[in-house]
């Protein structure tokens, strides 16, 4: 928490830091350069981003997908990786899909140096869980 000497209003701003930390902490497409930025946002962002990746983000989406009654995975419906945000909100696209329009691109948006040497490793295993899906779909093993 940021500490605000020498102001009766430290209560107001810390309320409005964490406003603009709650506002701006959402993937939402992704497709945009963010407004408002700190070191706590990072941090938060950070986690919230591994959180989706690896075996559990894997899990989380495909819950989620059978959740909206989305099909695992349709050949013929290519991702949208640069879909605006209302878009991506009303995507009733494939779970599959979700890896190529999110979850894969979320390495290169962490914000911190353990964010992005935590996120190597979760990226990897995602890649080869799609290997491994993809072999299986295609009758390989």
């Amino acid at each position: 928490m940021r500490h605000y000497p020498g102001t009766n209003d430290a209560p107001i701003m810390i309320k409005t830091h964490i406003e603009k930390i709650i506002q701006h902490i959402s993937f939402k497409g992704g497709n945009f350069e963010q407004a408002f930025r700190s070191p706590e946002l990072d941090l938060i962002q950070d986690a919230d981003r591994l959180d989706a990746m690896g075996a559990i983000g894997i899990a989380r989406c495909f819950n989620y997908g059978g959740f909206k009654n989305r099909p695992l995975y349709d050949p013929e419906i290519a991702p949208q990786p640069d879909q605006s945000k209302e878009a991506y909100k009303k995507s009733t696209a494939p779970s599959i899909n979700h890896f190529y329009e999110k979850l894969l691109r979320l390495k290169d948006r962490m914000n911190t140096d353990t964010g992005r040497r935590l996120a190597v490793e979760r990226h990897q295993y995602m890649e080869g869980f799609l290997r491994q899906f993809y072999n299986e779909w295609a009758g390989n093993c």
